[in-house]
Order: structure tokens, then sequence, then C-alpha cells
């Protein structure tokens, strides 16, 4: 089975933000850039298959500026993915989720793939758009939000759960199709050293960004930092139920939210 999984960089959660001296866009500059927390699912899902189903292979693909789409694609290798293929985006490319899919779609069309997975929304604008626009691209089946995946070699076919508000959704579909995936049957693998010295020297495949087709997209008119926060109180005290009163006490006299 040929599996495809497309891969975000994204800030890691740790990291100070900033803005551009234009305001319109992050300052990359210093920032470090890790797998999006659902791609990582996708990733450990895409390797779970791969060990459960002989022959497979698993394609990670990214597309973004360098060097950070770069160290996801390596990140990957280094967790088990087999082949890499970077769509390179010149520096200051506004990353838009339709136009990612664009670039994503125009990639996959070229390799062999039975299942496409994404993770369902990335870490940083939690849009949501790329696994859908790519079933759309692709003319391809898409599923959201998709838990406990398992290939059913007697159906030829995947069953798997869909997390929605009401409850979960048992499904099945034939290959190939898209899947965002929120959760995969256990927490992502952490790469092994001589795996990660390994990845270092792998072949990346590189794909010019083709000429971008005229249709909707957005574009980010601000990029801002929350307020400040001011210092935490400490509130003393001896027994819990002592710390309770004052802090009722703190938030009707000082806070005024009790009457």
């Amino acid at each position: 089975m040929e599996i495809v999984v497309c891969l975000k960089p994204v800030p890691e959660a740790e990291t100070r933000l900033r803005a551009a001296t234009d305001g319109r866009a992050l300052d990359s500059e210093g920032v470090k850039f890790v797998l999006a927390g659902y791609d990582e699912s996708a990733l450990e899902q895409a390797l779970l298959l791969k060990e459960s189903i002989a022959g497979s292979r698993v394609h990670a693909v990214s597309y973004g500026p360098g060097p950070r789409t770069e160290e996801v694609l390596r990140a990957a290798i280094a967790l088990g993915a087999d082949l890499a293929t970077w769509v390179e985006a010149p520096p200051g490319t506004a990353l838009d989720p339709i136009a990612a899919a664009r670039a994503l779609a125009a990639a996959i069309t070229s390799v062999p793939h039975d299942l496409i997975l994404c993770g369902k929304q990335a870490g940083d604008d939690e849009a949501g758009l790329v696994p859908p626009a790519l079933g759309e691209l692709l003319s391809l089946p898409e599923f959201s939000s998709v838990v406990d995946l398992r290939w059913d070699a007697g159906t030829s076919r995947f069953r798997f759960l869909r997390s929605t508000e009401e409850g979960g959704e048992r499904w099945e579909s034939s290959g190939p199709c898209v899947m965002g995936l929120q959760q995969a049957w256990n927490d992502p693998r952490t790469a092994k050293l001589p795996n990660i010295l390994r990845s270092r020297k792998a072949t990346i495949a590189r794909r010019p960004l083709e000429p971008v087709p005229a249709g909707p997209r957005s574009e980010s008119e601000r990029f801002e930092l929350p307020a400040p926060r001011t210092g935490a109180r400490m509130i003393e005290y001896k027994t819990p139920a002592e710390a309770a009163q004052q802090l009722v006490r703190l938030l009707r006299e000082e806070a005024k939210v009790f009457p």
C-alpha cells in the first residue's frame, strides 16, 4: 500500500513569537518549527498501517519555504517514512491553506497513492481546510476527524471512526481517499538517534512550486500578539477551605464578578 502523509511545519509551542515589521505575518527569525500535532498523529497512523500491511511505503510530502520544511521532512524520515517530497515555496510566500492544498495536490498526482493522510487541522491557523480541499482537487472522497483507522484485508476497505459533536460515527471506504486524522492508534513515537543521523543524509525530492491558478485564497491583514498578562496574585492559607473563602472574597470585592 502506498500511503502519502501531508505535513506542515508549525512554530514550537514554547517558542516566543513576534510580528514581522509589516505587522501582517509572523517573524520567523529564530523560531523553531516542528511537526503540527495532528500531523504527528497522521504520520504515526501511516507508520502503523505500514507495519501491519506487508509491502507498504510511507511518502511524506510538505509544502513551504526552507529550511523549516526540509527539517520537518527529515524528522518524518527519522521516524520511519520511506520517501519525502518538498514542494518548495519561495521565502515570504503567504501559506494560504487552499494554495497549500493546490501545491500538495499537484505533487500527489504524480506519485502512487492508495491513502492520503493529513492532520485534521494545523496547530497554527487551526483552519482545517487542507484535507477537504485535497479531496476536492484530487476528486477523492474525504473524511475528517478520523480515529481508529484500520485496513480490512478481507474486504480491501478502510474502516474507521469519525469523531463528531454527536458522538462517534462508524465508516468504511475503499481507496484511494483523503483522511484528516484526529488520533492514531497510539501516541506518536520518538525517533531513535541512529535514525536521526541517517535522516541527515537521506535524499529529499524537491519539486518547484508550479504557477498557482486563479481562484479563492486568503491573505492575512494583521498579526498581533495578545495583551501581556498581569502578574498572578498568591493567596496565603492554611487549609483548602480558607483558600476558597479568600478566593471568593477577592472575586466579590476586587474583581467584582460576584454580586
